[in-house]
């Protein structure tokens, strides 16, 4: 049964973050039901502020939290993870149990109430030393930093669970998701908040290495709708799917942009480059595709004008 017209009861784990807030936000104005659970760890409560979600503040990792928010949901979205290559690396067991253990709990929890549709987080991170471009899923797979191995496993996990329960499950994976509610401020931030954040208030933009490294970057918005529309139609695929539009931007070309929407003038400081970073990530978006036909995606221009303006409201 379609859920595209009637209301539908969504639970999203890590729903006070970037990615799961703005999904909460588009899921209320379709009509549905929204539930969080998030242990703010991450997240922050003013990200759901003004939007009429039941909070549970709580960890995955609570297997009784689970089960009293899992329990009459129609689909789970599942966001909540230690979403940081850098953070893996300093903590590698940390994020085993959030990333990969917390997954097996969320689908456990699912299995115990009857909730028969997830879908799940996964990353471009997973492809790491593969060269390919564009990264196709079918694509081998080669972990370069412990978050990738534990998307791997989220991804697997998922996956496991239509062949072993017969449920219906959908991995995607995400390539570098920007936008409005991204946080700049702490020493594992995304690159794009990164750079705004230094342009609004006047400092050099970081970047690690060259800069000539490339990203398929992804507005968020995009990344919510697509997100809805797998939940509401009750996708399911017996592979992952890369969510990203096949594009290939240079950080360097990514500062020109950010330069253009905001009428600023960058200055850039070199830094040695990261341990665990890919060089280039590019997706093959065939699958995903085939899953959504008729799909678009925000521009890029179009999406930093939107985070900018986001940045300048909040970040005074």
């Amino acid at each position: 049964m379609s859920h595209a017209e009637g209301k539908m009861r969504l639970l999203v784990t890590g729903g006070a973050g970037f990615i799961g807030s703005n999904l909460a936000e588009l899921a209320l104005r379709r009509g549905h039901e929204v539930t969080v659970i998030d242990d703010l760890s991450t997240g922050f409560r003013e990200n759901l502020q003004d939007l009429q979600v039941t909070l549970h503040e709580a960890s995955i990792l609570d297997n009784d939290a689970l089960d009293a928010v899992v329990s009459g949901q129609d689909s789970i979205v599942h966001l909540g993870a230690i979403g940081s290559v850098p953070k893996s690396i300093a903590d590698p067991m940390a994020t085993h149990e959030a990333n990969a253990a917390g997954t097996l709990r969320v689908l456990e929890a699912a299995r115990r109430a009857g909730v028969d549709h997830a879908i799940v987080a996964s990353s471009s991170s997973v492809y790491g030393r593969n060269p390919a471009l564009p990264k196709s899923e079918r694509e081998w797979v080669r972990a370069m930093s412990p978050y990738a191995v534990s998307k791997l496993a989220t991804e697997q996990y998922a996956l496991s669970y239509q062949e072993s329960y017969g449920m219906k499950t959908l991995a995607f994976r995400f390539f570098n998701v920007y936008g409005p509610k991204q946080a700049a401020g702490h020493a594992y931030a995304a690159v794009i908040p990164v750079f705004m954040d230094a342009l609004i208030h006047g400092r050099p933009l970081p970047v690690n290495g060259d800069g000539n490294q490339s990203r398929d970057f992804t507005f968020v918005g995009t990344v919510c709708n697509v997100l809805l529309r797998a939940a509401e139609e009750r996708s399911t695929a017996v592979e992952p799917v890369n969510l990203a539009f096949g594009t290939n931007t240079t950080l360097l070309e990514l500062i020109s942009s950010i330069e253009e929407v905001s009428g600023a003038e960058a200055v850039v400081h070199h830094r040695d480059p990261r341990a665990g970073d890919v060089r280039h990530s590019q997706a093959d978006n065939a699958s995903l595709m085939e899953l959504f036909p008729g799909l678009e995606a925000v521009p890029l221009m179009d999406g930093l004008r939107q985070t900018y303006e986001w940045f300048k409201e909040t970040q005074r």
